[in-house]
């Protein structure tokens, strides 16, 4: 999908959720394509915050902003997956919105960074961030997405911040996997010389 369409799916959802001044942030692979890694996407995910209960009104914002919701029960998909599945109808480009829950996703609202995509500037997840949710997501294309992020940040990143988060991450979820995803990635980023 052109750059251009994503752009304008994004300057719609700014406007809609600027204007009603909710807090929200980009993530996902439009994110890291921001972050410098090469990724064809046409999808964008967005984390917004706003309570679960009032999901038809931020529905019902999003449509004078030309989105247009892609279930036909939203309460209930809501309410299993703190997820609005959106299509965006002027570019076409579908958007996942999730509803914010406390702790964690409140922390990277506060960390996100503006950034400039097409002619909008929007907040953007902050890389460390990003790679915590790119390794717990697990997928082969999310851990390509932490070496490219990786590369491209290398020596900006706060390693120690994204093991600690990994690190209660493992704890809460009763894993013991995600600090090691994240240790041998950053051992093949530093080992092919991108660090």
């Amino acid at each position: 999908m052109p750059a251009s369409m994503i752009a304008d799916a994004l300057a719609g959802l700014a406007e809609a959720l600027q204007k009603a001044g909710i807090r929200w942030y980009l993530f996902g692979a439009q994110a890291a394509v921001l972050y410098g890694i090469p990724r064809l996407t046409a999808d964008v995910d967005a984390t917004a915050e706003f309570p679960l209960e009032r999901v038809e009104e931020l529905a019902a914002l999003l449509a004078g902003g030309g989105f247009v919701v892609r279930v036909s029960n939203l309460a209930v998909f809501a309410g299993k997956t703190r997820v609005i599945p959106l299509t965006h109808e002027r570019s076409g480009v579908p958007v996942d919105l999730v509803l914010a829950g406390a702790g964690l996703e409140e922390e990277f609202l506060g960390r996100a960074r503006m950034m400039r995509v097409g002619n909008v500037s929007v907040p953007v997840i902050a890389p460390d961030d990003l790679i915590v949710t790119k390794v717990l997501a697990g997928r082969p294309k999310d851990l390509e997405d932490v070496l490219g992020v990786l590369a491209e940040q290398g020596p900006c990143l706060d390693l120690t911040r994204i093991r600690r988060l990994l690190g209660s991450l493992d704890e809460a979820l009763s894993r013991n996997d995600l600090v090691a995803t994240f240790d041998t990635a950053l051992q093949g980023a530093q080992a092919s010389g991108d660090w």
